[in-house]
């Protein structure tokens, strides 16, 4: 592990202890097969169809392949933002009908990662999917009639209807994996997470039936791995990965980001300054890994320097690299620090962060911060004319 930290970092800090619950007494609730909702300005016409279980939304599917129509896909966890509405807006305009998942996926989270605790905001996020429908039917813009024809909200004993999840990488039960793609960089630091995605999206794909299934960049690896996926495994489905939806200072939206709060949410944009300095270097010619990733952690240098006056911080936390990478853009492998980018191909300049809890908490919300960890990446393009 390759650290840059304003002060070192423990190992138990890493591997705290979990207050995850017992996965029988989640898996084994009841399931409904449908509810409605809708907001309280909406009206009926307007109301999503919530599928808590298969064969309701089968049905409903079939009707949709008789008809002739094209579905898109956004599966998510919930903790909707506005990277999550980006995927939908660009399915709205690219189908006739979209469909969204929202399933917390158990068997992603490793047992020190606190499963419990990620952020579950239903409410919020469908009164935000029926706002970026609203806009979209009033856009003069493609498909403007299309519409989210539904709510995918299973429990987990219908995801896993044979046995509990398992968070043990030797663990029972039926699962996929994408070997080696699923063992480098994240999967490295998280050993059960790609094979976790890959299960959850083969089921997930193989209930909606999708033309078309849309993620983002900020999950690069996770994009990679589903396309291989898909061709291997001879799903009938097109993936889109549409461009990282970023905040105005160029921090990559995520759902862990409510995790920060406002000292560190400020701390933490190191994270993309890192990586558009070593893009802002590919895009001036140089081409030398090395160089590459050096130009990202003199940024993560300098940052610490600068957070420091007479031996003390001046920055609210500690970050600590976890990897900077960078890779072949079909396959993830590793672009050595001696070898060069192949400017035919371009690259994938890969990152991935711990943000500790700030130092001299002030508030009662910092006395309870966890560790964030954070990821972003950066593309690099192919050169026009350039040759391997």
């Amino acid at each position: 592990m390759e650290a840059v930290a304003l002060r070192t970092l423990r190992i138990r800090a890493l591997t705290r202890p979990s207050t995850r619950r017992n996965p029988w007494s989640r898996w084994a609730r009841s399931t409904t097969p449908v509810v409605r909702w809708s907001s309280s300005t909406s009206n009926t016409a307007s109301v999503f169809p919530v599928f808590r279980d298969v064969p309701p939304l089968r049905e409903v599917r079939k009707k949709m392949f008789r008809e002739g129509k094209e579905v898109g896909f956004v599966a998510t966890m919930g903790a909707l933002h506005d990277g999550h509405m980006s995927l939908v807006k660009h399915a709205l305009e690219e189908n006739t009908d979209v469909f969204v998942s929202i399933f917390v996926n158990p068997t992603q989270f490793a047992a020190h990662e606190d499963l419990d605790a990620y952020p579950q905001t239903w409410e919020e996020d469908l009164k935000k999917l029926k706002q970026i429908q609203d806009e979209h039917a009033a856009s003069s813009g493609p498909n403007s009639d299309s519409r989210i024809r539904g709510i995918f909200a299973p429990t987990v004993k219908v995801m896993y209807p044979t046995l509990p999840p398992s968070s043990d990488i030797a663990g029972n039960g039926s699962f996929v994996t994408i070997t080696p793609l699923g063992n480098q960089l994240e999967g490295a630091s998280r050993p059960i997470f790609f094979r976790g995605v890959a299960t959850v999206c083969t089921k997930l794909f193989n209930v909606i039936q999708a033309d078309r299934v849309y993620f983002g960049q900020k999950d690069v690896q996770q994009s990679v791995l589903i396309k291989r996926m898909v061709k291997d495994f001879l799903i009938p489905t097109k993936v889109r990965v549409i461009p990282t939806s970023r905040e105005p200072d160029g921090l990559a939206m995520s759902s862990r980001n409510v995790y920060l709060g406002e000292r560190r949410r400020k701390d933490a944009v190191v994270l993309s300054k890192a990586l558009f300095a070593a893009r802002d270097l590919y895009n001036a010619g140089e081409l030398r890994g090395a160089m590459i990733r050096n130009a990202a952690n003199e940024v993560f240098r300098r940052e610490a320097v600068a957070k420091r006056k007479d031996g003390k911080l001046e920055s609210s936390c500690q970050i600590e690299i976890d990897y900077v990478a960078l890779s072949d853009p079909e396959n993830m492998a590793m672009i050595r620090d001696s070898d060069k980018i192949d400017p035919s191909r371009g690259a994938i300049l890969s990152a991935a962060v711990y943000v500790q809890p700030v130092d001299e908490p002030k508030i009662q919300d910092e006395l309870d911060q966890r560790l964030v960890r954070l990821i972003d990446n950066v593309i690099f393009e192919p050169r026009e004319g350039a040759r391997g």
